[in-house]
């Protein structure tokens, strides 16, 4: 399961410490103009040592297309993207050989594949979502043509929380904080927070909202294949993401059915709703409304001070956490969550020109 989608497929390889990570896209469509530095600059936002608040791991995260692009067009063919390795540490993970840490995937890796990669957890780290992002910046020039956005933010760390739903933000304002979050006050709160728990040598979680505008109507495949499953799917997929909502989500339990049902009305010929507590999808089918949601992320699991767990024989240890770690994930993942989410879409554009 290294594979993601059926009609735009991508397949991602590499380990976190290995020499090079990267992604091969199937059936992406042909003629579509790729801006090689707009894909460098949605890694940009994701990679590694960007601010005071993120891992301090040096990566450049520098793309190189290998096939697949012909004088700046997609040719159709299989394209391929590589990122290269650069400032990987083995060293740093070489005192966790023998010892399951906490909270990540050794345990498991361990026991359904008889061994596992210790260096920065191999092909579990989040280093893989480089190249997610990468396959997820075609997917966006191949939505934009179609007049479709996809935006995301960070929207609540630990107990601090932007209130205002995305309709009252100033979404432009998202990259004006190494936090990213559209609420300057909020923003600074949650950045002086986020150095408060680093201090501590501890991790904190938090939310990132997804906006998808200009979505049209009919994209969905009932009954298991619904829109907001697969955007479910994908946000789940993602390390350290623990819940995803759409629409009202669990605040809708809250309400009555006369107070929930999103009216159908006609403006200028064009049928819309009053209210979008359905979040853009009924019946598993986009209905041409903003479609958001909400993915939580847990605390990253290495922290600084000392935890009991146990070695690979059984026997009682005690683990602390070394090298270069995100004390909170939520302002890298929003590259992230948006790569996913437009991978999704991209899918079922295709799908839906298919039926058509």
């Amino acid at each position: 399961m290294n594979s993601f989608g059926q009609l735009f497929k991508i397949t991602t390889f590499g380990e976190s410490h290995g020499k090079a990570i990267g992604v091969t896209i199937d059936g992406c469509p042909p003629g579509l103009s790729i801006d090689e530095e707009f894909i460098q600059g949605e890694l940009s936002r994701r990679r590694p040592g960007q601010s005071a608040i993120v891992t301090q791991r040096k990566e450049a995260d520098e793309m190189e297309i290998l096939s697949g692009v012909f004088e700046g067009k997609s040719t159709g063919t299989p394209l391929m993207m590589l990122i290269k390795n650069k400032d990987a540490r083995s060293k740093d993970y070489s005192h966790i050989a023998e010892k399951f840490r906490p909270s990540h995937a050794d345990f498991t890796y361990q026991k359904k594949y008889g061994l596992r990669d210790y260096r920065g957890g191999g092909r579990s780290s989040a280093r893989e979502t480089a190249a997610r992002v990468a396959a997820g910046a075609i997917a966006k020039l191949f939505l934009k043509t179609l007049g479709i956005d996809i935006i995301a933010y960070v929207s609540q760390v630990g107990d601090l929380r932007c209130t205002s739903d995305y309709q009252r933000l100033d979404l432009s304002l998202i990259e004006n904080t190494p936090v990213r979050c559209p609420d300057l006050e909020v923003a600074d709160q949650m950045i002086n927070l986020i150095k408060t728990i680093k201090k501590q040598g501890d991790t904190i979680g938090g939310v990132v909202t997804g906006v998808i505008k200009g979505c049209p109507v009919g994209l969905g495949e009932p009954v298991f294949d619904k829109l907001h499953a697969a955007l479910g799917n994908a946000m789940l997929g993602i390390n350290a993401c623990k819940g995803f909502e759409y629409g009202s989500g669990f605040e809708g339990v809250t309400m009555r059915g006369s107070q929930h049902n999103d009216i159908f009305e006609n403006k200028d010929g064009k049928i819309t709703t009053s209210s979008n507590f359905s979040g853009g999808v009924q019946g598993g089918i986009s209905n041409g409304m903003d479609i958001y949601f909400r993915s939580a992320f847990k605390p990253v699991a290495t922290i600084i001070p000392e935890q009991k767990s146990v070695d690979t024989s059984g026997e009682t240890t005690t683990v602390s956490g070394r090298g270069r770690h995100d004390p909170c994930v939520v302002p890298r993942a929003v590259p992230i969550v948006e790569a996913m989410a437009a991978l999704v879409i991209a899918d079922f554009i295709l799908l839906q020109r298919r039926i058509g």
